[in-house]
């Protein structure tokens, strides 16, 4: 049943390493979205920008159920994404961290942006919630250097607060006009394909070690 310890307070979920060929202390942590994956055309790409800069990459690969999705819990949710990246790089020596967080993944970035193991990371909010306070909060008091990304006809995207952002001088903010949630065009593949390219180019930019 949804809520037992075990289905959702000790939840560990699978992650992929993909790692260099030769050692490096470089890793960006890929949150996904909900119905989003890793290997979405977002995330796929900006899996491909990070590995040829020398970046390896974890992908932290959970899944919810719709049950789930309506218990989630912020609390829990960060915990455990916390508690699977400790487990993919428990062997490993990274300094240098950013975490892309697609969506829900913002829940729990804004949750690992208070950890110290990140306290310097870098942080792209691909399409955050922020309807959420506790999104929105993190977004508009991170110290850490960030990238913001959304589109103004995704339901997620809040004017008001989108424009509170601009105070907070440690982000980079980009409206995609006319972008939805997956920051495409709906009905106009040809123009999501510009989208998605342009959006690479200002990841492919923030990610400049």
């Amino acid at each position: 049943m949804l809520g037992s310890e075990n289905t959702v307070k000790n939840k560990r979920f699978p992650f992929r390493l993909i790692e260099q060929k030769g050692q490096t202390t470089n890793l960006v942590i890929v949150l996904p979205g909900a119905g989003y994956t890793t290997q979405a055309p977002l995330l796929h790409f900006t899996t491909g920008i990070f590995y040829s800069k020398g970046f390896d990459v974890l992908h932290i690969n959970y899944g919810f159920s719709r049950e789930e999705m309506a218990e989630l819990n912020a609390e829990d949710f960060t915990r455990n994404v916390y508690h699977s990246i400790e487990d993919a790089i428990k062997d490993k020596n990274y300094s240098h961290f950013y975490i892309v967080a697609k969506s829900i993944g913002t829940i729990a970035l804004s949750g690992l942006l208070h950890n110290p193991v990140f306290h310097h990371a870098k942080a792209v909010w691909l399409t955050p919630l922020l309807q959420r306070d506790d999104v929105f909060n993190s977004m508009v008091n991170s110290e850490q250097e960030g990238l913001c990304i959304i589109g103004d006809c995704d339901p997620c995207f809040i004017e008001e607060r989108f424009e509170l952002l601009r105070k907070n001088n440690n982000l980079t903010l980009s409206l995609i006009g006319d972008g939805n949630h997956a920051l495409e065009i709906e009905g106009q593949p040809l123009k999501s394909i510009d989208i998605l390219k342009n959006v690479m180019a200002e990841i492919d930019r923030f990610s400049e070690l």
